[in-house]
């Protein structure tokens, strides 16, 4: 990625806009990750800094991260140096990826004190850093070990990372470092380039490489798209961003598009939030996922095995037929036989059959135990019937719940279903010092063209609130048929329902669906009061009866969300 020394330049001018702001709320949303939250008359903002390994960043944010239930160590410390503390710099070492911010507030004894927060964001050695006015270390998202070289830790004395001694475009004379990279022609212009200059990156090198004419005017260039950049983000013709930098990139022809910004932090919410947030969303529901896969696996290997023993007890009629046939022939069996070769009246044909025998039972006491014997197998079928009809159920609840993860977009939606697993038995509660807050359950509201209100569940137990809480009889509901997906309603009140409101709900349904990378998926949908929810039936199943089928392609367009 191209947040080299460069980019961050443009970042820190960026930052200049904060300065004089006070610091009204501090969050750490992960591990690696303060927010800030900047204000003061005619300006509010919030300021994200990303120690984190492949994101490291520093940048105004627009979006509105998650926190968590209770603040860490690090967050608490830094509201007790920071809260209600004017920014009175933001300052960049040279062209090195390090930027200090610098505080005015007052300690717990009144006196005024000048801290700084000082970010590096240097690849795998990122780290977000409390510094004294004096230079020692409050606390740091990233300690380093007690034999490090660069102490890192609480009261240490801070140091800064090792500099690379590469001459700075702003500070050098350009002839000086033109000269110096024409003296590296053994190797290509661009690793001239790497090698010469403070705070590029390859990406960078390369595109001045790619079209260095003149050594001296691609310096000039530089040093003019510095000040006067131009953002743009490059991406693959799906859309997936690939890389981003503050000039124009040419190096890669047609292969990627260029997207353009109006600002670095602009450009650096859009590249990292939606990758940075799924990675936080997969290592939230990494110990659910596990799980589930766990007892489904488990549920399949049960219901299998009871399958088979239910199976092996399909042919119990024989054993009450050779019980009435020895019953009827005891007279002809002989004590101490192994075999009772007797003429089955059960057969069209009067065949003989060979009925096996335990030597040391009498012939009444065999015959007892075959009639024991299919009592038990009856007994057996009813059972094994119920529990694998039980084994089914849990298996439909639990592929629902995967499929529900699977669509989680937010650590909320992820802690929803793990209430959900924690209410059913499935997940052990751990215990909290405070209870989890109660969110309000956020749902996703659509509006048809009649102005009809549209809800989808995006899990099991928002599926129950929907259907079963919110919903009058005559609203309308929809749901993916026979194939795990969300409950959606169409509040209508028993209105009928125009084509383009049945066809905009069931796409609806097939999106929120395990369908929905397929087409022409089919969805049903009757009337509230036809939908129950059975006596002690899993949260999300109900039954429905006077179903109407439509087939549809699931929703794609944002409009009317």
């Amino acid at each position: 990625m191209a947040f080299d020394g460069g980019f961050l330049y443009t970042v820190t001018q960026e930052l200049q806009e904060a300065v004089d702001c006070h610091v009204e709320k501090i969050y750490q949303p992960a591990r690696d990750v303060l927010v800030l939250l900047l204000r003061k008359k005619g300006f509010a903002k919030r300021l994200v800094l990303s120690a984190a390994s492949g994101t490291a960043r520093v940048h105004f944010t627009e979006q509105k991260y998650e926190n968590p239930d209770t603040p860490p160590m690090f967050c608490m410390l830094a509201r007790k140096i920071f809260s209600s503390a004017r920014l009175i710099s933001v300052e960049q070492k040279g062209l090195e990826r390090v930027v200090e911010f610098t505080f005015d507030t007052t300690n717990e004894m009144g006196d005024k004190i000048r801290p700084k927060i000082i970010c590096e964001l240097i690849g795998n050695s990122s780290n977000i850093i409390l510094v004294a006015e004096d230079g020692k270390i409050y606390d740091a998202v990233h300690r380093s070990d007690i034999e490090a070289d660069r102490l890192v830790v609480s009261g240490a004395t801070y140091k800064y990372p090792d500099s690379q001694n590469k001459a700075n475009i702003f500070l050098a004379n350009v002839d000086t470092i033109a000269n110096e990279i024409k003296k590296r022609n053994d190797i290509e212009l661009s690793g001239a380039f790497l090698q010469t200059l403070e705070g590029v990156s390859p990406l960078v090198c390369r595109e001045l490489g790619n079209s260095a004419n003149d050594v001296k005017a691609s310096l000039n260039r530089l040093k003019e798209m510095l000040l006067n950049s131009e953002f743009y983000m490059l991406c693959k013709p799906d859309g997936t961003p690939v890389d981003f930098c503050y000039m124009p990139i040419y190096q890669y022809g047609s292969l990627y598009t260029a997207r353009r910004f109006e600002s670095p932090s602009e450009l650096l919410d859009s590249f990292y939030f939606e990758r940075e947030n799924a990675a936080r969303i997969h290592k939230a529901a990494t110990d659910i996922t596990k799980l589930l896969s766990n007892l489904l696996s488990r549920a399949n290997r049960r219901m299998a095995i009871r399958q088979k023993e239910l199976l092996q007890n399909q042919n119990r009629e024989d054993l009450r037929i050779k019980g009435e046939l020895l019953k009827a022939n005891l007279y002809a069996v002989q004590p101490g036989s192994t075999v009772a070769r007797v003429q089955n009246y059960y057969d069209e044909n009067l065949e003989f059959i060979d009925i096996p025998l335990d030597v040391s039972l009498t012939p009444q006491q065999n015959a007892a135990k075959y009639f024991k014997d299919y009592k038990k197998s009856c007994a057996a079928v009813q059972s094994l019937g119920l529990l694998i009809e039980n084994d089914r159920q849990e298996i439909e609840y639990l592929e629902s719940v995967t499929e529900s993860l699977a669509r989680c977009k937010t650590i909320s939606d992820i802690n929803e279903i793990r209430d959900e697993l924690s209410l059913g038995g499935y997940l052990k509660q751990t215990a909290r010092k405070q209870p989890r807050k109660k969110a309000t359950v956020q749902l996703d509201e659509y509006t048809s063209q009649e102005g009809y209100k549209i809800l989808v569940g995006k899990n099991n137990m928002q599926n129950d609130y929907i259907t079963c809480t919110l919903a009058s009889k005559g609203d309308m509901w929809f749901h993916t048929k026979n194939i795990h997906g969300s409950h959606v309603v169409v509040f209508c009140g028993g209105a009928e329902l125009s084509d383009e409101t049945i066809i905009l709900a069931a796409s609806l349904a097939a999106k929120n669906s395990k369908a929905s990378g397929s087409s022409n998926v089919p969805v049903d949908y009757t009337p509230i009061k036809y939908v129950k929810k059975p006596n002690g039936a899993k949260a999300g199943m109900v039954i429905y009866t006077t179903n109407k089928t439509v087939f549809v392609n699931p929703y794609t367009k944002e409009e009317g969300k």
